[in-house]
């Protein structure tokens, strides 16, 4: 077994604020208090919650302010470390001169730049993107001090997740795990689908109307004939990446129950390539509404695997193209007909992306270029203010790939 490549943090707690930014400074609080980060890291923490509410208040249009609890996946038998994470995201004006911006000492007078360089000193992390007449997007992380070198290092893999306008709960979920590679090749998954039977319908439904998945075509340019299903899928040496994305059927509690179900089912299960993911969270959703998911495997040397069921879209992205992964009609926990993985080759300088419906798919590299050496989470948070729409449930998911 190979030692951990990857560093990890599930989200928590997860709380948007778009007006009342007073709110979110007592919740920051509450936050800090409740994870165990210190008296003079909570107060810390606090504090650059206000400055960055007050830039939003003052000069951003659009703005909006994410709280949420990450907590760290260390070694086996060590400790969770739990940290918060702040983002700041706004439609407008956006800074001309950043590095002007955070500078100490420069004036408040007809600048963006208020607080900044405070922030980027208290934070563990700190990153910051803006461009003019599009917007900003700050992100600042707290962890406990001293934070273990693993917590403060930059993942792979984030996300972000927005419920629809007027709820506090969210339909949608992200998740990913570690697989650490066996000296034994898993055993190839069946490509029919769940192991147990399916029972007959009368009448076959039309699962496209229902879903709306779409019709992808393959990335024929990044490898010639990846667009074959794999019926043999074995994972290769070493560890890989398993990244979901899940879409709740609806919104509102009942599809958050399902959403956490797969992310549940992703969490615990034993599943090496997505096929055998995709069964384990089938199982797991019975009872549930049901999902939308799609699974990734991502491994070093550029190879990723990919099953889907349902209308997520997943793409291979690099600063100028974009290819889309192939899902198929059904509903995890009901009826996914026949489970297919894909394989492709990522390209150089790419990255993969999967969002929900909740994302108009009418985007273009070109829109994301500025933001592709920024984390995972800026990317998403970047992705989530140019695509997506207040009325629905909405999420992205970010994976860098391992080379």
């Amino acid at each position: 077994m190979t030692a951990r490549a990857f560093s990890l943090a599930h989200c928590e707690d997860v709380t948007w604020f778009r007006d009342g930014f007073h709110a979110a400074r007592g919740s920051a609080a509450t936050l800090g208090r409740r994870i165990g980060l210190g008296e003079q890291r909570t107060a810390q923490l606090v504090l650059a919650v206000a400055e960055l509410a007050a830039n939003l208040t003052k000069h951003a249009t659009d703005g909006a302010l994410l709280l949420r609890v990450l907590r760290h996946l260390p070694e086996p038998g060590a400790d969770v470390v739990a940290g918060v994470e702040v983002i700041a995201v706004d439609s407008g004006p956006g800074m001309a001169d950043v590095p002007a911006a955070l500078r100490d000492g420069m004036s408040t007078t007809g600048t963006l730049g208020i607080g900044l360089g405070a922030v980027r000193r208290l934070a563990d992390t700190f990153d910051v993107h803006s461009r003019p007449g599009t917007g900003t997007i700050q992100l600042a992380r707290f962890w406990p001090h001293p934070a273990p070198s693993a917590a403060s290092s930059e993942p792979p893999v984030g996300g972000i997740t927005r419920p629809i306008s007027g709820e506090q709960t969210c339909g949608d979920a992200w998740a990913a795990r570690t697989d650490s590679g066996s000296d034994t090749p898993a055993a190839a998954p069946s490509s029919e689908g769940p192991a147990d039977p399916q029972p007959a319908a009368a009448a076959s439904p039309n699962w496209s109307a229902m879903t709306g998945v779409r019709k992808a075509q393959p990335p024929a340019a990044l490898r010639p004939g990846t667009s074959a299903p794999v019926h043999a899928a074995v994972p290769g040496p070493g560890e890989g990446l398993l990244v979901m994305s899940c879409d709740g059927l609806g919104h509102g509690p009942l599809a958050a129950l399902a959403a956490q179900a797969a992310v549940n089912a992703l969490r615990t299960g034993t599943g090496r390539t997505p096929e055998q993911v995709m069964q384990e969270v089938h199982r797991a959703l019975r009872g549930t509404r049901g999902a939308a998911v799609a699974i990734a495997r991502l491994e070093p040397g550029g190879r990723v695997l990919f099953c889907g069921t349902g209308n997520i879209t997943a793409t291979l992205l690099t600063p100028t193209s974009r290819a889309s992964l192939l899902s198929h009609p059904g509903i995890a926990g009901h009826t996914t007909h026949r489970l297919r993985t894909h394989e492709y080759r990522m390209p150089d300088q790419g990255m993969l992306v999967m969002h929900s419906d909740g994302l108009s798919d009418r985007w273009s590299a070109a829109d994301l270029a500025g933001l592709l050496h920024h984390p995972p989470a800026v990317i998403a948070t970047g992705l989530l203010r140019q695509a997506a729409t207040r009325r629905d449930d909405a999420s992205v998911v970010i994976a860098k790939a391992a080379r």
